[in-house]
């Protein structure tokens, strides 16, 4: 099994901690999409991280669809719920974080033009989009809703968006009166999988 990725892009890193949590050995292959001549596209006609290519050659990409493939596998442990309305719920908090690393890398990437060029409405809209998700975390972490333990696919994306915003610095403060986010997220930072897969520094 093969899975092209980078090592700072928070949706590889969802991935890999799955197949590092499930026991699955993979080759890790490093590519950089946003460069000219990238080779990403070769393995994703979108040229998008990351994309898994399964030892009998399929080929899964798009990180919501690749975690359903390796949950299909039936290997322990079990991230997303048999019952299907449990399962949704699941889907939606991982759609709510992967909507925080989309703002956030909309920020990274509009922070990176001309100082000149850069729009001051687009940075405010994704802070706002990235805040009032933050908040919908902190509610679900406070009501029990999200938790650290059992691991699942919900606190994995959580762990992976809040990593990526410190790891960017993005929404410098988030952590401020969101006490239940924070907790979840420092203990799942200490599992095995997190630490192996720290972006490394920038």
């Amino acid at each position: 099994m093969k899975l092209i990725g980078n090592y700072t892009s928070p949706y590889v890193r969802k991935i890999s901690v799955i197949l590092l949590e499930k026991g699955l050995s993979f080759e890790f292959i490093n590519v950089n999409p946003w460069v000219g001549g990238s080779p990403a596209p070769q393995y994703n006609p979108l040229g998008k991280v990351p994309t898994l290519i399964t030892d009998e050659g399929e080929r899964w990409f798009d990180s919501p669809i690749i975690a359903q493939y390796l949950e299909l596998l039936n290997i322990a442990p079990e991230l997303i719920p048999l019952d299907p309305k449990a399962a949704l719920k699941v889907r939606q908090l991982e759609a709510l974080a992967d909507g925080i690393l989309d703002a956030a890398l909309t920020s990274v990437r509009e922070k990176l033009r001309p100082s000149e060029q850069q729009s001051e409405e687009v940075l405010l809209r994704q802070r706002e989009k990235i805040a009032r998700a933050l908040d919908m975390l902190e509610q679900y972490a406070a009501d029990g809703t999200l938790t650290a333990e059992p691991l699942n696919l919900a606190n994995i994306s959580a762990a992976c968006a809040v990593g990526y915003l410190n790891f960017r610095r993005v929404a410098p403060g988030w952590c401020v009166n969101r006490p239940h986010l924070v907790k979840l997220v420092e203990q799942l930072f200490q599992r095995e999988s997190f630490a192996r897969t720290e972006p490394p520094a920038a």
